[in-house]
């Protein structure tokens, strides 16, 4: 009908009579924040373009909230320096899909472990903005305590997990193997590696998902770092192939060698 008020209609009737300097500051209807958490695309654009001094960081979330909100609304809010000192906006704008990445990259920067976790496990965000969380808390790491090891481990992207993956204490490969974004791709390098911790392998030999997958067997048991007494556990539970290449590897312990060949029929 010719009478009706479109949204946008609405939005320039209201800004045309003037706002009640109350109820913007009280966050009511009529409010700034308000307005820019539902303002449709152009109104939120030129809200964004003409009130830019009046935006304090509630508003600023408010707008970051908006789902219409695009790149040149995200440059104009993260132009504001001031803005950028409140931790809550930095962590919106890393987080945005209308972000630029050298912004986005900027902005996790300065992010907490947490919330660094979290982006590198966040699917929505591009794969090299994962990538640089994962990274930036590979970089921590050294800082890391144990129990926050432990914690990150379970949750970890694949970058991080890589990291976290050699670490030395059982108690954060046993996490990692409770991560559902663990791989047995992942886990490989780990097993063949001559050098990995004895106490880190048991682990894995005694988990429920992971210890009695066959590739997970065969790695380990030709690991010379397997403890024996893990080793001898699993060579009854290989193929006879598996079985001849710890019998002919003499890196491997004798006791492990001998029990293959008694089970490949030697003597």
């Amino acid at each position: 009908m010719s009478g009706a008020l479109t949204r946008d209609d609405a939005f320039d009737r209201r800004r045309e009579d003037g706002a009640d300097t109350a109820g913007e500051r009280a966050g009511g209807t009529g409010s700034l924040g308000h307005r820019l958490r539902e303002a449709p695309r152009q109104e939120l654009l030129r809200l964004l373009r003409e009130r830019a001094a009046e935006v304090a960081a509630p508003q600023a979330l408010q707008a970051l909230a908006n789902p219409f909100l695009d790149r040149e609304g995200v440059e104009l809010l993260a132009a504001r320096r001031d803005l950028l000192t409140a931790y809550e906006v930095r962590k919106a704008l890393a987080f945005h899909p209308q972000a630029p990445e050298v912004l986005a990259r900027r902005m996790l920067a300065g992010l907490y472990r947490r919330d660094l976790l979290a982006a590198g496990a966040d699917v929505r965000l591009q794969p090299r903005l994962r990538r640089a969380a994962d990274h930036l808390l590979a970089e921590r790491l050294p800082g890391t305590s144990l129990g926050e090891k432990v914690a990150m481990a379970r949750s970890a992207g694949l970058g991080l997990m890589q990291r976290l993956r050699d670490d030395s204490n059982p108690q954060v490969m046993a996490a990692l193997l409770d991560n559902p974004r663990l791989t047995e791709g992942a886990l490989m390098p780990l097993l063949t590696r001559d050098s990995a911790p004895p106490q880190v392998l048991e682990v894995v030999a005694a988990d429920r998902r992971w210890g009695v997958r066959y590739p997970i067997r065969a790695a380990l048991a030709r690991n010379p770092s397997t403890p024996v007494q893990v080793a001898l556990r699993i060579l009854p539970l290989l193929k006879k192939l598996d079985q001849r290449a710890v019998c002919a590897d003499l890196r491997i312990a004798a006791p492990v060698r001998k029990r293959a060949q008694l089970l490949l029929g030697g003597r």
